[in-house]
Parts: C-alpha cells; sequence; structure tokens
C-alpha cells in the first residue's frame, strides 16, 4: 500500500496501539525499538512475567522490568541490570520482551510494568500529551524519569544494491518503519516527512523481521532506532553487504530543526563492516518508572545499576552516573533525585 505521509495519517497509525495500553487493555503491541512483542527464554533468566499489579506502595520484592524486542539493545541490557540490580538488592527482577517504548510508557502508566526503558522523546511526549495521538489528551502524569544511558542511533538501513544512497532516494522505496505505534515509527516518520519522502510502501515489523525483508528482498529500506551495534544489523551484515545511508548536510538540518529532541550522532567504522564512519542523528535511551513506586525501591535500582556499572558489557562508553540526567526530559522520580542528588 502506497502511504503519503502526513501528520495526520502518522499520528493515527502511532496512536492505535498507544490509546488501547492507555485505556487499560492488556497485551498490546507497540513501542520502540521496533522489536518483536513475543517473550522468549534466555537460556534461564526469567523473561516471562505475571502482572503483580506494579511494585506499587505494597513494597513488594519483584519488580517487572519491560525491556524491547530480543533483536535490538534495550532487552540484553536489561537483563545485565536485572543481574546487577538482584547482586547488589534483594530485588528480583522480571524482565519482560516488548515493543519497547510507546508500549512501554502505557504499562508504567497502568502499573503492569514497575521499570521500563524507553526513548526521551516519547517519554516528552508522554509526559506532556502531545506529539503522538497515544498521548493527545492523554498525558501520562504518573510517568517518572530515572536516568538516561545511551544514544539511540537511527540506523537507517538497506543492502548495497538497492540504489538508495540518500535518505531522498527512499522516495516510492518500501520501507520498514517499525513496529506499528512504535518509538522507531515515530522517528522514521518524522524524518521522513521533514526530508520531503512523502510517498512510499510502509512496511511494520521489529529489526528481526525487518533484517529477514531486507535480505529476502521484501523490502528497499528499514528503520533501526538502538544503540550501535544493533545485533540484528550485526547478523545481517555478517551474511549481506550492508549499507548505513546517511543523515547529514540538508537532510541532518531538517530533522533536527523538526524534533529537537535529535542530536548529531556518528556510527564508527567497523560497526557493521563500513569502511567509514557514517553520519547520522540519535534521541536518548532511558530507564522510567511511574509515581506510585517507593522512593526507596527506585533509589536502590538507580544505586545498584550505576554503582556497578563496570559489572555491565553493553554500553558502557556511554553509561555513568556523570551523565545519567544529561537529556531528562521528564520530572524525576524522587528516589533517583535522592540518589543522583
Amino acid at each position: 500500500m502506497t502511504r503519503k505521509l502526513d501528520r495526520r495519517q502518522f499520528i493515527a497509525a502511532t496512536g492505535a496501539v498507544g490509546l488501547a495500553g492507555l485505556a487499560g487493555c492488556t497485551g498490546g503491541n507497540g513501542g520502540d525499538g521496533g522489536e518483536e512483542t513475543t517473550t522468549e527464554d534466555t537460556g534461564g533468566e526469567e523473561t516471562t512475567t505475571e502482572s503483580n499489579g506494579g511494585n506499587g506502595g505494597g513494597g513488594s520484592s519483584r519488580i517487572s522490568w519491560h525491556a524491547g524486542g530480543t533483536g535490538g539493545t534495550y532487552f540484553p541490557l536489561s537483563n545485565e541490570f536485572k543481574s546487577v540490580i538482584e547482586g547488589a538488592t534483594d530485588l528480583t527482577v522480571q524482565v519482560q520482551s516488548t515493543g519497547a517504548s510507546v508500549e512501554n510508557v502505557g504499562s508504567l502508566a497502568r502499573g503492569d510494568a514497575d521499570f521500563a526503558l524507553i526513548q526521551n522523546d516519547v517519554a516528552f511526549f508522554a509526559r506532556e500529551g502531545t506529539g503522538i495521538e497515544a498521548f493527545q489528551g492523554n498525558a501520562v502524569e504518573n510517568l517518572r524519569g530515572v536516568a538516561t544511558l545511551y544514544p539511540e542511533t537511527i540506523h537507517i538501513v538497506t543492502l548495497a544494491d538497492s540504489g538508495v544512497e540518500t535518505p531522498s532516494d527512499l522516495s516510492g522505496k518500501t520501507i520498514n518503519t517499525g513496529d506499528l505505534g512504535s518509538g522507531t515509527q515515530v522517528n522514521a516518520n518524522q524524518i521522513l516527512d521533514a526530508i520531503g519522502v512523502t510517498d512510499y510502501n510502509e512496511q511494520n515489523t521489529g529489526f528481526s523481521q525487518a533484517s529477514d525483508q531486507l535480505k529476502n528482498g521484501d523490502i528497499d529500506a528499514a528503520f533501526v532506532v538502538g544503540g550501535w551495534p544493533v545485533g540484528a544489523i550485526e547478523e545481517l551484515a555478517a551474511t549481506e553487504d550492508v549499507r548505513i545511508v546517511p543523515i547529514d548536510g540538508d537532510a541532518r538540518a531538517a530533522a533536527e530543526e523538526a524534533a529537537p529532541f535529535y542530536a548529531d550522532d556518528e556510527i564508527p567504522a567497523g560497526t557493521y563492516g563500513l569502511e567509514n564512519a557514517v553520519p547520522t542523528i540519535a534521541v536518548k535511551a532511558m530507564i522510567a518508572t511511574n509515581a506510585e513506586q517507593p522512593d526507596a525501591t527506585v533509589e536502590a535500582v538507580s544505586a545498584a545499576i550505576f554503582d556497578n556499572v563496570d559489572d555491565l558489557t553493553i554500553k558502557t562508553d556511554f553509561i555513568s552516573k556523570d551523565t545519567a540526567q544529561e537529556g531528562m526530559s521528564i520530572e524525576l522520580h524522587p528516589g533517583a533525585q535522592a540518589y543522583f542528588g
């Protein structure tokens, strides 16, 4: 289906899932990270969750942590957080694979999740009740920030023989913009609209499925939002000649003017087999919670993670106590404030 991208269609598509989640429906898809929403067993780590209504004021020692799909960064990083939190506290952490940001905001709002990883732009839209139709008139007033983590790099992924060398080449192409209602789709539609690409065939799946679509020739390009290196792109690059389309010059300026959350970023040479560094833009990943979480729980989780960064292996060049409030786009939870000062 050819998609004539305009603001109304964009927010209608991204809002369909989020509205259901915020209204209290369960089992919705969508979210950031462009990931599949199935939950998987990861070698003994508990990844399925029972709804316990959130930790709330009940002081439960079990917390539910909503991540992203298994093809991106949110899921493995969340499992590393699980390990350090359980090693430093008496808390038990259940990590759930989800569609990430937009879906996770709904889970936090309902109390189905106690903590979650989301994008800072989606957090702002949710808290302010703007930007995405899911949040229009439905501001998530109980959403609270804990810490920012690392740049969420915007990848436009294609194969070397696709003929797509610049963002403007995406006009008329078949593009996977990420899971329907996801933060990745939010970013993809913002960027495409900003650079004037309004006529394209849209597909909506997570990272791993998008990789298969590229390999099979079903799509021309895919948007992937995540901290490099993204596992699904690495896997694709192991068998295919991958190109990351640069976002620079006028395209970068247009995107950053349209959405002030975007910042200059670069994917280094050697990543995904790239010969040269690729300029692009990024938002920022963050840990979020809800206002109902006890201060002591949020402070303990914050301390467990940021006092033990040396025990992490993912994105350690970016995650630190000193930078954990850079790009914080929403009100900080008092428990996080107690730790970060």
